[in-house]
């Protein structure tokens, strides 16, 4: 805006130089009313929390009420020259300072004109005239207004004009500074917007502080992340390799456990045959020794008969030998009888033949039974040395079936023991196999979390937090 704006204006507002000299004839009311007319908006002011607030004290409230009353005496001038427009642009710069709303601006004039108007028809008073003569209340009241509607328009046109360039200027900065914030820079902040922002400023900085925290926060993170992730993907592979190791120690170990189990069981198999089979040998020992036990008690009856034979054969014996001394006599009697005895004496002979025939074969009998009853002892004896034997070979027989058995037994338990440890050894294996493949699972999850922490890490490091530390050299 320049002053040829301000002609401008003039020249829509009909503002010509009648009216220009009907503004200046007002100067002395002006000089009279302007104070309590200010008096009464300052009032105004303290009761408005918002407006009191732009002042310090009551010296500053002072001080612009003063400026205020030297503004509108130069109004009054009528000159709306340079130094006016210069007035004029530093209060509507000042306004756009402060944050002072148009609202309360136009309002203080509301207030401000109403006491200057009060004040004009005061003067039109025919005991109380104190406008120059040839000028009518009706002319200066609308130079006044006309006035002041400028005064107003210039002030609140400069306002937006500086608030715009505010706007411009704050937007353009903003706009580097978030380029720059796009680019990954996250140092620098904002230092060049106007007052106005100042709590853009403050917000935007803090806001660039946190992520700059944070994304500083991610980097190192994600670095820790990168190198514990390395370290647990490192530890899982080894972990999987001792595992996988171990699930094949386990399958041998189960096929050997098996190996084994098959093994105890055939020969418990086998030593339950062998009990039986020793049971069965028991057995046959117990009815040998029935049979040498009865073939003893033969051998006894048989020498007790052998005995009785040998006492028939006795018996015969003598018998041959009386019959022998017998036919001795006959023949003797024969020999004496003469011939009427030879028939009786060749019978004598005969019957003498037979005796000793008869002894020779008692003899030879007796010979033969003795050396039957002999033979029958000497059997005797054997088989009594059998049965001995037999007994014996009982009583080991039996200590071997009882040793068998406990053989067995412990070949059963040991097969049921190795049937369970071959059991837990299977699920022992199945669950290594499992742990395995979780820990492939983990490993490759591990490998990932590592390439997502690189990737992050690479991400942030785009970002620049710090003058002499760059997010970029945490970066893997």
């Amino acid at each position: 805006m320049t002053t040829n704006t301000i002609g401008e204006r003039l020249a829509f507002l009909e503002f010509d130089t009648a009216q220009r000299r009907a503004l200046a004839s007002a100067q002395p009311l002006l000089r009279r009313c302007i104070g309590p007319a200010l008096d009464r908006f300052y009032d105004r002011v303290r009761q408005t929390p918002t407006l009191s607030a732009m002042f310090r004290d009551a010296a500053h409230m002072d001080k612009a009420k003063a400026a205020q009353v030297a503004h509108w005496m130069e109004i009054s001038t009528a000159r709306f020259d340079h130094d006016y427009y210069e007035a004029v642009s530093r209060i509507g710069k000042m306004h756009a300072k402060i944050g002072l709303e148009p609202r309360w601006y136009i309002g203080a004039y509301a207030l401000i004109l109403e006491e200057i108007m009060t004040a004009v028809e005061r003067s039109a008073s025919p005991w109380r005239r104190l406008l120059r003569p040839g000028i009518s209340p009706g002319k200066v009241s609308r130079a006044l207004v006309k006035a002041a509607m400028l005064d107003m328009d210039l002030s609140i046109s400069i306002y937006f004009e500086e608030a715009e360039a505010e706007r411009s200027q704050a937007i353009d900065s903003l706009d580097r500074a978030m380029s720059r914030l796009a680019a990954g820079d996250l140092v620098h902040e904002l230092d060049d917007l106007p007052d106005t922002f100042l709590s853009l400023t403050r917000s935007y900085n803090k806001s660039l502080g946190n992520l700059r925290s944070t994304i500083g926060s991610v980097v190192q993170t994600s670095s820790a992340i990168q190198g514990g992730a390395g370290e647990i993907a490192r530890a899982s592979e080894d972990l999987a390799r001792r595992t996988e190791s171990n699930a094949a120690s386990l399958e041998q170990a189960a096929a050997t456990l098996q190996q084994v189990e098959d093994r105890v069981k055939a020969t418990a198999s086998g030593a339950s045959e062998t009990l039986g089979i020793a049971g069965g040998a028991l057995d046959a020992v117990g009815q040998g020794r029935d049979v040498a036990v009865d073939a003893v008690q033969a051998m006894r009856t048989v020498h007790e008969s052998a005995r009785g034979i040998d006492e028939v054969i006795e018996g015969v014996d003598k018998i041959a030998f009386q019959t022998r001394v017998l036919a001795m006599n006959a023949a003797v009697e024969a020999g004496r009888a003469g011939d009427a005895g030879r028939g009786f004496a060749v019978v004598a002979d005969l019957v003498s033949s037979l005796a000793m025939r008869a002894e020779e074969e008692a003899r030879k009998a007796r010979d033969g039974l003795s050396t039957t009853r002999a033979q029958i002892d000497e059997a005797a004896g054997a088989v009594t040395r059998v049965d001995t034997e037999l007994e014996r070979i009982a009583v080991e027989v039996e200590r071997v079936h009882k040793l068998i058995g406990t053989m067995s037994r412990d070949n059963d338990a040991q097969a049921a023991a190795i049937s369970e440890i071959n059991t837990a050894v299977g699920m022992m294996d199945q669950a290594t196999q499992q742990n395995a493949a979780m820990v492939e699972e983990t490993s490759a999850a591990t490998r990932s979390l590592s390439s997502d922490a690189t990737a992050l890490a690479a991400q942030a490091g785009m970002f620049r937090i710090g003058e002499d530390r760059a997010a970029g050299r945490f970066a893997a």
